[in-house]
């Protein structure tokens, strides 16, 4: 492995030095707000998916990719965008992550058919895996250790958790009183108002390497692959020949993958990040939350709009509860247990709350009265979720060595993105089969609502299996770790 370098580094003229109050309030802002949009991009389509079908003949077994592009390609490339601005200065990658962004939401809004939508869907997801591993990295170097720090990566933590939401609410509100094509031209404003605003961040040490394109590459390719197998599964069987075929190419390429890493001399992962074991079992955490997570907006989606009837801004609204939960324990609550308790403790109490609003959505029925089951779950599920992405959050980067904290912040959005990538394309094979398997003369309602709660149950299995994860691979070392960093 060749060993990183340190090197000073200046920007356009530009010296960083230490930053006073305001110009740290400005650079938080800046970093939660790329963080709140990178996030809300990857769900703000999902309240416009009926209307984006019709729009653009789409057939219904490829809605779920206008989802799954960005978020494979988001997690696939997030640890070379990571180590990109370790090697080539983290504002300016992170500022070309941003403009990539732009170009890309352009292209979406613009878009005649399903093909062009779902390619720009997976170039936004280019310019945020560019973008989102060097905002965190920005964090660790524009603030100072300890306190300040800690309460930015709260910040961090709750817009990464908060932005599926908002992203959820702004969707229908712009489908429903402007056009779905807008769900894409907001991202424009928002990118170019970061943008100004960079100046404000400092750049940090550049380090010396190279890039692991070719893990990026069997990494990416191979989930697709994946994906697109278990998508094909869930219409055709498991013994179709494309879907056989797919999965053996998906394991050539996963394969390739491990190989590289192996024995590459620049891995996308070096091995000393996943060495310590409450860092591995965060990663791990997170990746079974991504998996929960976005097939539940997913399904909820579906059956506000397809057994409801619901509008697009109707349906924004109903999460509402969903952004309280995530607001209120990823801002106030969460920050408070870990000043007071361990993070191992924090991340198994969200889950088990998680996991409880999950079983509750199991409960929902065709007709039934929103405020019994439908809003009260999605409260107790965001008090969980939002937990659990704070503590997860700093978990995931507590520790890791300065020249490493491109790869580590990297990893962090991955996992929850490679998840939730592979999550739906599971849940949805789960629901799907559900729903075909209902008795001959089953209402088509009763039918689908049957095949939406029984995904989101998987997903609440996935929740506790996380829970587990955090009891006992978290060990005592970890443990009092996350504890001390809490206090910070």
């Amino acid at each position: 492995m060749i060993m990183s370098q340190r090197v000073e580094t200046t920007v356009a003229g530009q010296v960083d030095g230490p930053p006073d109050g305001r110009r740290l309030g400005l650079a938080l802002l800046v970093i939660a707000a790329a963080q709140l949009l990178l996030v809300l991009d990857g769900t703000i389509v999902t309240v416009a998916l009926p209307r984006i079908r019709d729009a653009l003949s789409m057939p219904d077994a490829d809605l779920n990719w206008v989802l799954t592009a960005y978020a494979l390609a988001f997690g696939g490339l997030l640890l070379v965008g990571g180590r990109a601005g370790d090697l080539f200065g983290r504002r300016r990658v992170f500022r070309v992550g941003l403009v990539v962004c732009v170009g890309a939401s352009l292209l979406g809004g613009l878009a005649t058919n399903g093909t062009m939508l779902i390619t720009a869907r997976a170039l936004q997801g280019v310019g945020a895996a560019i973008a989102a591993p060097t905002a965190l990295s920005l964090l660790a170097t524009t603030f100072p250790a300890g306190a300040a720090r800690n309460r930015a990566l709260g910040v961090y933590g709750a817009m990464g958790g908060l932005g599926s939401v908002v992203g959820l609410l702004l969707g229908g509100a712009l489908t429903e009183y402007l056009n779905w094509r807008w769900i894409l031209f907001v991202n424009v404003p928002i990118a170019v108002a970061i943008l100004v605003g960079t100046r404000a961040l400092v750049e940090g040490d550049r380090e010396r390497g190279g890039l692991d394109l070719a893990g990026a590459i069997t990494a990416t390719l191979g989930l697709g692959s994946l994906v697109y197998a278990i998508n094909r599964a869930g219409l055709h069987g498991w013994t179709d020949g494309v879907a056989v075929t797919f999965d053996v190419v998906a394991v050539v390429l996963l394969t390739a993958f491990v190989v590289l890493q192996r024995r590459g001399p620049n891995p996308m992962v070096p091995p000393r990040v996943l060495a310590d074991r409450g860092r591995l079992a965060a990663n791990l955490v997170n990746f079974l939350v991504g998996a929960g997570m976005l097939a539940t907006f997913y399904f909820l989606t579906l059956y506000l709009q397809a057994v409801r009837g619901y509008a697009p801004m109707l349906t924004g609204v109903v999460y509402l509860p969903f952004a309280v939960g995530m607001l209120v324990a990823a801002g106030a609550i969460g920050p408070l247990l870990l000043a007071r308790t361990s993070g191992r403790v924090v991340i198994m109490v969200g889950m088990l709350l998680a996991a409880v609003g999950m079983a509750w959505f199991g409960l929902l029925t065709p007709d039934q009265n929103p405020f019994t089951v439908l809003l009260p779950a999605q409260l107790v599920t965001g008090l969980g979720l939002g937990l659990a992405f704070v503590a997860v959050t700093i978990a995931g980067v507590h520790g890791v060595d300065p020249s490493d904290t491109g790869v580590a912040s990297g990893l962090v959005n991955t996992t929850q993105q490679i998840g939730g990538a592979l999550g739906l394309a599971v849940l949805a094979a789960v629901a799907t089969s559900a729903t075909a398997h209902q008795p001959a003369g089953t209402a088509p309602r009763d039918a689908l609502t049957h095949g939406y709660t029984t995904g989101i149950l998987a997903g609440g299995a996935l929740y506790l299996v996380a829970l587990f994860v955090a009891a006992f691979a978290l060990g005592p070392r970890a443990d009092r770790r996350g504890a001390r960093a809490g206090r910070r």
